[in-house]
């Protein structure tokens, strides 16, 4: 890969990165239960970190680091936005969208992960799909756990 494509990966992720923080802290914002507002405030700063670690990359190969979301990201948060006046803010609402949300960043993760990277981007990459995935993991448990409630 050229490294005009290498960052054009990481921009991608870095998007990804920080609609995963603006969907988080929306739904923090949303949400009922302290609980989940404050697990919803650490996974944004998890996000806001991975997209800050990615900036750096970006920059140390001479490029220019996004710095913002996606369309798509910025859709999903007016989804997320909707869906909540029309729910009654609803915190199982508020679960079902962010796992929505971890699973389109599993998918941009591995389909970065498709690409032929240098092996530290790759090893960097698969520490944050990693990291995606548990997101993915503990807001799929808590979601199953608020439907029993109800």
């Amino acid at each position: 890969m050229s490294n005009d494509d290498v960052i054009d990966v990481l921009n991608n992720l870095i998007e990804t990165c920080k609609d995963g923080e603006y969907g988080f802290n929306s739904c923090a914002e949303h949400c009922k239960s302290p609980e989940l507002k404050a697990i919803f405030t650490s996974r944004a700063q998890d996000c806001r970190r991975g997209a800050d670690e990615l900036q750096a990359r970006v920059a140390a190969l001479g490029g220019k680091p996004d710095t913002g979301g996606s369309v798509a990201g910025a859709l999903h948060r007016g989804w997320v936005a909707t869906r909540d006046a029309l729910t009654g803010r609803d915190d199982t609402a508020m679960l079902e969208e962010c796992e929505r949300g971890e699973d389109v960043a599993l998918a941009s993760y591995r389909k970065a992960l498709q690409k032929d990277l240098p092996v530290d981007l790759r090893a960097l990459i698969e520490r944050q799909l990693q990291g995606a995935q548990r997101n993915h993991d503990q807001v799929k448990a808590l979601r199953d756990s608020y439907k029993k409630r109800t």
